[in-house]
Parts: structure tokens; sequence; C-alpha cells
């Protein structure tokens, strides 16, 4: 995915976790945005879960009711 433009934003951080960042010559803008990156995607996952819970549970249902499409063609599916 290409990269978005860039956008300034002011933040407030802890001062003591600031510093010791600056010391470490830690990138603040690149470690926000990956945290932001993993946060975002998993409040993504969980929202289309959550969307989707009900096609899941109505799966889930149905697999214990018939079994998998594919049992017939699973040699470990047949020994039991």
């Amino acid at each position: 995915m290409p990269a978005a433009a860039k956008k300034a934003a002011n933040l407030s951080l802890r001062s003591d976790l600031l510093e010791e960042a600056r010391s470490r010559k830690i990138n603040l803008s690149q470690t926000l945005e990956r945290a932001l990156e993993r946060e975002l995607k998993k409040q993504r996952e969980a929202e289309w879960l959550e969307q989707n819970r009900p096609a899941i549970e109505a799966y889930g249902r149905y697999v214990q009711k018939y079994g998998l499409l594919s049992d017939e063609y699973c040699a470990f599916a047949r020994e039991n």
C-alpha cells in the first residue's frame, strides 16, 4: 500500500517516557504509527467479528448438525 500523506499532530506524553525515548533516539512518529496500526487492526477485527457473529454462529450450528462439506474427502474425518 502506498504511504499516505503525513499530517502534524500535537500530543501530550509523560515527560519521563519522552525523555527516555529521546535519549534512546526512538523515532516517535514511526513508533506511534506502528502502535496505531496495530490498535486499529485489533479494533477492526473485533468489529468484524461482532458484525458477523450471527453468521459465524449459524455456520457453527450447521457444522454441528451436518458436519463439514469436505468431511467425505478427508481421511482423518473418516477415521472417527
